[in-house]
């Protein structure tokens, strides 16, 4: 499991999320919607990468995923007055995050394929380079729920209660993804027919 989350952590070139925050997710909602823009950028801050996460899962690609991301959180600014129960506010962005991940997608194929390399940054070791793209392909062979919890779970560190929240998933089906998941990226990664 730690090659996994190691490996993981190759793919989101985000720095690790802080220690849970302390100020309840629904108040910095709240206070967003009179307009602070400081409770927007600590709902951003939170949230960064879990919605990097959940594209990254349908667009298996971290240009397009970061896009997505940063595409979704301005659409959430701009409807927060639509997120009925602020305490749910993390299982509305994410769904707002696959909505828009879910129409690159749809854009992506209707257009002629782009080259994959952009997708590597220049700056980069040729073995992240290699291990960047190896994780990707793992993680393509996986259903999009299993690439979505198992992205959340080891990248950002969701306990299964949250995803379950988030993805209207139970928290055992949540556990049966994310075991299947597993296995099977180390399947995918040991080079092992699927």
């Amino acid at each position: 499991m730690s090659e996994v989350r190691a490996g993981l952590a190759a793919v989101a070139p985000l720095k690790p999320a802080p220690d849970r925050p302390q100020t309840p997710v629904a108040e910095l909602v709240k206070r967003a919607r009179k307009g602070e823009p400081a409770a927007f950028d600590e709902l951003v801050r939170r949230h960064l990468r879990a919605a990097y996460a959940v594209a990254l899962a349908v667009l298996g690609r971290p240009a397009d995923a970061d896009d997505v991301a940063q595409d979704a959180f301005l659409v959430a600014l701009e409807k927060l007055d639509d997120c009925r129960d602020p305490a749910r506010f993390s299982g509305w962005l994410i769904q707002i995050v696959r909505n828009r991940a879910l129409h690159a997608l749809d854009k992506r194929k209707l257009r002629d394929g782009s080259d994959d390399a952009a997708d590597s940054p220049s700056h980069a070791a040729p073995s992240d380079v290699v291990l960047r793209r190896q994780l990707l392909a793992a993680l393509a062979t996986l259903t999009a729920v299993q690439r979505e919890v198992v992205l959340l779970h080891d990248l950002d560190e969701w306990t299964h209660a949250e995803i379950a929240e988030a993805l209207g998933l139970t928290e055992t089906n949540c556990r049966q993804h994310l075991f299947t998941a597993r296995r099977a990226l180390r399947g995918a990664l040991a080079g092992e027919p699927t």
